[in-house]
Order: C-alpha cells, then sequence, then structure tokens
C-alpha cells in the first residue's frame, strides 16, 4: 500500500491544503494558537514573579500550597475552561510564592547580622563561577562565592552560612591566586562583610546577599562533586586543544565554545558589541545541539531509555561546562523537555517547549526574571519558531542560503522588543553584521568542538596534527572578528522610535501588497465572469 492509499487500498483524495496545510507552511497565528495554553501559564508565572516581589519576603507556604493544589487540579482535567483557570491561578501562586521564598532567603540569612555590621570573617565555600578581572577603571579579581561556612577571626566556632552566596572582591596577591581557581574549588577567605551597594546591587537577583572585602585566601581545595570534576576535566581538556591558536582566536573560541570572554581582549569585545554579535559570545541552543550530535554515535547503541538518561546527562555536563549560563538554561530545558515528551510518547516541539521550559525555570529560580541573557535567549528562540518559516518562504535564492537568512532575521526581530529597552538601541550593523557572522558560527562551533577534543588528546604527542586540526577553527575566527570590526565602523543605532518606524512601514508595505493581490484576484475573477 502507497503512503497515498486508504485502508481500502484505493487512493485517497490529497487533503485540500485550506483545511490541513502542511506543517512548515503553517503561519505564525497557527504556531501560537497551538501554544496558547503553555504560554498562558507562562505569562501568569511572569505575573506571579512580578507579585510576589511586590509583596516581599515571606514563607509563602500558603500560596505554594494553594498553587500546588489548583496547578493539580489543572493537570488532572486535562481540558476546558476550568482546567485552563486552574492552570493559570496555580501557576502564578506557585511563582509568587517562589519569588517570595527566594527574597525571603536574601533577608533572612544566617550573616544578616554580621553584614550589618560589616564583621571581619573567615568564610568556607565554593566558587559559583570562574573568576573574572573586575571592570576597567576598578581593578581586581570578582567572583560569586556559595558559602559553607563562616567564623569570626579567633572564635574559632564555625557556623553554617545555609549555602548563601557572596561578592568576593580582591586584588594583590589573593587576586592573582584567586584568579588561577575555577568553579567548583573550593576556598577559605578572610576578610569583612558588607551589603551591596552601587551597581553591585544588581547581583541579588543572582542570589547575592553580600559583599566580601578579601584581604586573604587562606585555604584552595579542588571541587567536592563527580560532575564538578568532569566538568572542569573536560573544559580544560577542550581548551587545551585551543593553544596551539593565537591568543585572540583562542579567547574567541572559549567564547564560542564555552562562553568563558574572560580572556577575549577589550577592543573584540567593543567590536563585538558595537556590531550586535555579542550573543555569538554566549552558549546557545546551537552548542547544544552539537554536542548532542558528537554523542551521537555513542547514545544510538543503547535502548531507548539509555539514550534519553546519556542524553541527559550529556545536558547535565555540558551545561556545568559552561556554568549554567542563561542562555544554556534555556536550552538544555527545552532539549531535555523534548527528550522525555519524546519518551513518554508525546512528542512537542516548538513554541509549546520553549514555553513550557521557560515556565518550569522561572518557577525553579524566579529570579531569571530579572537575567537579559535570559530574556534575549527566549526571544530569539521565539522570533526563530515563529517567523523563520515564512520569512524562507518569501524569501529568493536557493534553498541553503533562504535558511540562513531567515533564521537570522527572525531572531533578531525576536530579541529587538528586549534588547532595545535593555539597551537604548540597537546597532543600525546588527541585521547585516549577523547575517554574515551567522555562516560562520555554525562550523566555528563544530570545528572548535572538534578540534578542541581531539587537539586536546593528541596535543602532547603529535602536536602537529593538532595545529593542523585546528587551522579550520583558526581561519573561521579570524573571519568573525573581521565581520565584527567592520560592523563596528558602520555609524548609527535603532532606538525605540525608530523600531516603532520600521514596524509600521513593514506593516504599511504588506498591507500595501495584500491589497495588490486581492485586486489582481478581483480583476481575475470579474475577467472570468465576462468569459
Amino acid at each position: 500500500m502507497s503512503p497515498d492509499e486508504g485502508p481500502t487500498g484505493t487512493r485517497s483524495p490529497a487533503p485540500s491544503p485550506r483545511t490541513r496545510p502542511a506543517r512548515g507552511a503553517e503561519g505564525p497565528l497557527v504556531e501560537l494558537r497551538r501554544a496558547a495554553g503553555p504560554l498562558g501559564v507562562l505569562g501568569a508565572v511572569v505575573a506571579g514573579t512580578r507579585l510576589g516581589e511586590w509583596l516581599g519576603p515571606s514563607s509563602g507556604l500558603l500560596l505554594l500550597a494553594s498553587g500546588l493544589v489548583l496547578t493539580l487540579a489543572g493537570v488532572a482535567r486535562r481540558a476546558g475552561a476550568v482546567a485552563a483557570t486552574a492552570l493559570l491561578l496555580g501557576g502564578a501562586l506557585l511563582a509568587t510564592a517562589a519569588t517570595q521564598r527566594a527574597l525571603d532567603g536574601l533577608t533572612r540569612s544566617p550573616l544578616a547580622v554580621a553584614i550589618d555590621r560589616r564583621d571581619d570573617v573567615v568564610v568556607r565555600g565554593s566558587l559559583v563561577e570562574d573568576p573574572r578581572s573586575g571592570a576597567r577603571r576598578f581593578g581586581g579579581t570578582r567572583v560569586l562565592v556559595r558559602l559553607r561556612s563562616w567564623a569570626r577571626p579567633g572564635d574559632g566556632t564555625w557556623q553554617p552560612a545555609g549555602g548563601r552566596t557572596v561578592l568576593v572582591t580582591t586584588s594583590g596577591d589573593p587576586g592573582a591566586r584567586l584568579r588561577l581557581l575555577e568553579a567548583g574549588d573550593r576556598v577559605e577567605l578572610a576578610g569583612w562583610l558588607a551589603p551591596l551597594a552601587g551597581r553591585d546591587r544588581h547581583l541579588r537577583w543572582r542570589h547575592a546577599v553580600a559583599r566580601l572585602d578579601v584581604v586573604d585566601l587562606t585555604g584552595v581545595a579542588g571541587p567536592d562533586t563527580p560532575l564538578s570534576r568532569a566538568a572542569n576535566g573536560l573544559r580544560h581538556l577542550v581548551l587545551r586543544g585551543g593553544e596551539v591558536l593565537g591568543p585572540s582566536e583562542q579567547a574567541l573560541v572559549a567564547g564560542f565554545l564555552l562562553g568563558d570572554t574572560r580572556d577575549v581582549p577589550e577592543e573584540v569585545v567593543d567590536d563585538f558589541r558595537a556590531s550586535g554579535l555579542t550573543h555569538l559570545l554566549a552558549v546557545s541552543g546551537s552548542n547544544v545541539a552539537f554536542v548532542l550530535a558528537l554523542a551521537g554515535p555513542v547514545l544510538g547503541r543503547l535502548g531507548l531509555r539509555g539514550r534519553v538518561g546519556g542524553g541527559l546527562a550529556v545536558l547535565v555536563l555540558f551545561g556545568a561546562m559552561t556554568r549554567w549560563e542563561p542562555s544554556v538554561l534555556r536550552a538544555v530545558a527545552m532539549a531535555a523537555g523534548s527528550m522525555v515528551a519524546l519518551h513518554l510518547g508525546r512528542p512537542t516541539a516548538g513554541l509549546r517547549v520553549l514555553a513550557l521550559a521557560a515556565t518550569a525555570l522561572l518557577l525553579v529560580d524566579p529570579f531569571l526574571a530579572h537575567s537579559v541573557g535570559f530574556a534575549l535567549s527566549c526571544a530569539a528562540t521565539a522570533g526563530i519558531l515563529l517567523l523563520a518559516g515564512p520569512l524562507r518562504r518569501r524569501l529568493p535564492g536557493p534553498g541553503w542560503l533562504r535558511e540562513g537568512l531567515a533564521v537570522t532575521a527572525a531572531a533578531q526581530v525576536g530579541v529587538a522588543p528586549v534588547a532595545i529597552p535593555a539597551f537604548g538601541a540597537m546597532p543600525i550593523a546588527t541585521l547585516p553584521a549577523n547575517l554574515a557572522a551567522a555562516p560562520l558560527a555554525a562550523p566555528l562551533t563544530a570545528c572548535g568542538l572538534v578540534s578542541g577534543l581531539f587537539g586536546g588528546v593528541l596535543g602532547g604527542r603529535w602536536p602537529g596534527l593538532a595545529a593542523a586540526l585546528a587551522t579550520p577553527t583558526a581561519m573561521l575566527a579570524r573571519a568573525v572578528e573581521v565581520v565584527a570590526a567592520l560592523g563596528a565602523r558602520v555609524p548609527g543605532s535603532v532606538d525605540g522610535r525608530g523600531a516603532l518606524g520600521l514596524v509600521a512601514a513593514g506593516c504599511l508595505a504588506a498591507a500595501v501588497r495584500r491589497a495588490g493581490s486581492a485586486g489582481a484576484i478581483g480583476a481575475g475573477g470579474a475577467g472570468r465572469a465576462r468569459r
């Protein structure tokens, strides 16, 4: 029986495009209607985070219990107005309770008294991220540290710190030694506590409760968790494979592959920012896809459950390697959700997965609502899911060119409503620079991962082979750097008014085109009637 034949063997008529359009031909409105439920819950969760901030710190136990009951009731009903209402209210209450509890953790800290009194303390904890040099005019070293215990100097009585996070700032010899460490490493530090002030206050949205000005690094040890040890080991392997590159290319590849931009020269960072290419130095969904592709030959030998479990393990390991950047959180959550849904026999894709992933992440960490990186990642993904298909069908040229142009343009349109309010404007060069850099970014990521892994393994024995493997990576990195430098020279930017003008012009052009099409159809119909 051919695919076009019905159950009796006779050929069934092809379905009308009006009644059942092909999946790739569906427009943004169809995709939005399909994801209306998850998007509504996401909106309720975002509103709940704002309400929780307005209400202020609290244990939120009553709201938490009420939200759980309503959410479970909505899931049990599955469909209908009652289920939808229960899910919306449940999501909003859960987000409100989660936000209040997160704020309560900031204010009711075991360190609260010592912070208010600016006490001298000795602390023990683990680095949350890789240490960074301070701003150009301040210098020094800055890093977030999650504390396990603390004591007053000379007291000797260690008290639990409740896993609270502090911003560590230091300079001189302690700063130089601290910069040699990485996320997961354990430290013992001596200094004094102080409340967050000035521009550091935004770090409260990363759960920081205070600033610790360090005068001495009194102890260092490696990570105490298998995940941190494995993640750091693989990072070393990939970065060691790039040591055959020049300093600038090596730093750029580290940014492309792992989001590590600490060694990228300031002038190169400025070029990427001025040309609208900063997002290329942050790990995104394409990196996650390449990592899963590399693991594919191994995962393919496993059964269904083994593939799902192995895939989730790869995602967690890669997330730890990239220090769980907001864009990585989004990509990993979407990939994990798709894997689990496929395993359960309920495959889902597109905007629904994005909405569900963002909802889950905001419920786990409501402070992500203040992360510009998280918002940009979600907006770019939504733009691609909604607009890339229609743009691809309307653009001229070969398929491979239309695909790249459509995805790039859709992502830029998606991020504009977030980027312009956050940064004040978008460089005019953003779209052309991204169109030029996008075809280079994917092969650079793929070549960088392959040459980094194999170069890290083979570099010690066959340095010539490692250098040969890294040659395409170096060429691609230089090409992207040139695109950023050229884009940075283009003057001008688009602010909010300019963006509204462009939207209005686009709507007018679409209306004129639709009117012309309608006129042509009407004229054709009139001609047929006369005949």
